[in-house]
């Protein structure tokens, strides 16, 4: 990443922003581990009668390890959104923005009246 601006960015803010431009937080509904069992449960209707009770107890297990595991992800998504709300404020306030690099898989930091004249140049 490279930062053609005088901004200051944090550590978490640099790290967040070096992931890569195709970098996803991935925010899940707050439902999700609810749908998931009513979604399993349909699927394992149409099962032999025989077969859906075991079925339901190696999904309910995995179930319960999904919930288990999703409060410390959580944790991990709110925290990224407010690094991006962090740096969305930044950028905003010092009329900047995030673009592509030529090549790779990084970002440029600039201004956004440079990126305007680069296009304008380009074109």
């Amino acid at each position: 990443m490279v930062n053609h601006t005088d901004i200051s960015f944090s550590n978490t803010e640099m790290s967040l922003l070096q992931k890569s431009p195709k970098y996803n937080i991935h925010a899940k509904e707050g439902n999700w581990i609810q749908n998931l069992g009513l979604e399993t449960e349909t699927a394992i209707a149409q099962l032999p009668t025989n077969e859906g009770d075991a079925y339901r107890k190696i999904v309910a297990d995995r179930i319960h390890t999904s919930h288990e595991n999703n409060s410390n992800s959580t944790h991990d998504t709110h925290t990224e959104a407010r690094l991006i709300n962090s740096i969305k404020s930044k950028l905003r306030k010092n009329k900047a923005m995030i673009a592509r690099a030529d090549k790779g898989n990084s970002v440029v930091i600039l201004p956004t009246q440079q990126y305007h004249s680069r296009i304008r140049d380009f074109l």
